[in-house]
């Protein structure tokens, strides 16, 4: 009977190291589950650093203080770790956009275009849409004034690549 009774407090032991562990396990791949694949402040790392947490305290509170300590400094070195080498693997460059877009609206506007053409609007100018000047199309401006499409329309005013029409009266 007494044999019984100290194996079953070992496992119940054991079963309180197995848990904090798991806990502790489960709280820190959390975590890098969000500094990998979900960057930024979310619920899975909250969620990952409570349940480490929840780990630690179990630690402290069903194995004592030193194994809770070790617990603890365990828990805070692989934290710590897992935050370095995510920054030092570069994962974060998969994340940051690296092309740079040097292209503008209507970049082709000044050769080709002249006050006084005029042109149709291809889309609804509200005040601002599409329109077609010489077979392309451009964005076009208006003054305030609402324009359906298939108005005919003249360019008032070309200013920085901002072309400014009005309807044909």
């Amino acid at each position: 009977m007494l044999r019984c009774y100290l194996l079953f407090a070992l496992k119940f032991k054991n079963m309180d190291l197995i848990t904090v562990l798991i806990l502790v396990f489960i709280g820190l791949v959390l975590l890098l589950v969000e500094l990998i694949f979900l960057p930024g402040i979310t619920l899975i790392g909250i969620l990952g650093f409570l349940v480490l947490a929840v780990g630690v305290w179990l630690g402290y509170d069903k194995m004592g203080m030193a194994n809770g300590h070790i617990i603890l400094s365990i828990a805070l070195v692989l934290s710590i770790a897992i935050v370095f080498f995510s920054f030092k693997a570069d994962v974060w460059s998969k994340f940051a956009l690296k092309d740079v877009n040097h292209s503008r609206v209507n970049d082709n506007v000044k050769p080709q275009l002249q006050e006084g053409d005029t042109g149709k609007a291809l889309s609804a100018l509200r005040p601002s849409g599409t329109a077609m000047f010489h077979d392309q199309p451009y964005e076009v401006h208006t003054n305030g004034e609402f324009l359906d499409p298939d108005t005919t329309i003249i360019i008032t005013r070309i200013n920085h690549y901002k072309v400014i029409v009005k309807p044909v009266s």
